[in-house]
């Protein structure tokens, strides 16, 4: 029988969006377009047009033990390059924003190869060979309904203090003030990159996604929008979870699940 992968329990609209994110299979929205460039100078991690710095020589040239796992798993083109390894992390606001630290970590692991996410509550950094990391960040993370310029930040330092506050403009805080609302235009203008260094011209990244749109794609259950209490497969599979850990200790036994679930 044919594996068919389950991403995610449930019936409301924030679940099918969850499902939709891990999904490799479904083609996320495309809502913008920001040059690779400008990407590049808010990542801050080298200058456009420098060339990648290495870690290592190309794999074709180095003089490697025999390895079964290596002539097993096909290298990416980063790691082939010797290219070194860098990061972006983003905060996302607890008001409806398109994704949360959790859901970015499931859908980075089932969608991109090569990838070392680190998983808090209200930031999410995933670390990557730098030209595959900047080609992901681009084409998935900064273009398309991923992100939203007012509710999801690119910071590499100092998140504190994000996900509580929306500003007149709808804008999350941000204690280093890496961008700002342009009232002539509407769009949000990058002025530091992502640990905080002044760049030399702001980077435009486009106006906020509207506050229905966001509550349509959003992957974040509340109160005042979905409820996860609402979901009750949810429920069920979160609660079975829980008792099983709790209960079964990493190793649940069918006693326990026959006794408790």
């Amino acid at each position: 029988m044919a594996y068919k992968p389950q991403f995610y329990p449930g019936a409301t609209k924030v679940a099918e969006n969850r499902r939709n994110h891990i999904n490799p299979a479904f083609e996320l929205e495309k809502l913008r377009e920001i040059p690779d460039e400008d990407v590049v100078k808010i990542m801050g991690h080298r200058q456009p047009g420098e060339d990648y710095k290495t870690v290592h020589p190309p794999l074709e040239e180095m003089d490697l033990a025999e390895d079964y796992v290596r002539d097993l798993v096909e290298p990416i083109s980063g790691a082939k390059e010797g290219h070194r390894i860098r990061y972006i992390q983003f905060a996302d606001s607890m008001y409806f924003a398109p994704s949360q630290p959790y859901d970015r970590s499931r859908l980075y692991m089932s969608r991109f190869r090569g990838v070392d996410c680190g998983t808090l509550s209200g930031r999410q950094v995933v670390e990557l060979r730098e030209s595959n990391l900047e080609a992901i960040s681009k084409n998935y993370l900064v273009d398309t309904e991923l992100f939203d310029p007012a509710t999801t930040g690119i910071r590499g330092a100092t998140v504190h203090g994000h996900s509580l506050r929306l500003d007149e403009n709808g804008v999350m805080f941000d204690a280093l003030q890496r961008y700002e609302f342009d009232e002539a235009t509407g769009h949000i203008l990058y002025v530091k990159d992502q640990v905080g260094r002044p760049l030399d011209e702001p980077v435009d990244v486009g106006e906020p996604v509207p506050q229905e749109k966001l509550k349509e794609i959003t992957t974040i259950y509340r109160k005042d929008g979905v409820a996860m209490r609402d979901d009750m497969e949810v429920v069920e599979v979160v609660k079975r979870i829980h008792r099983a850990r709790t209960l079964g200790g990493y190793c649940p036994l069918n006693e326990i699940f026959d006794a408790y679930l």
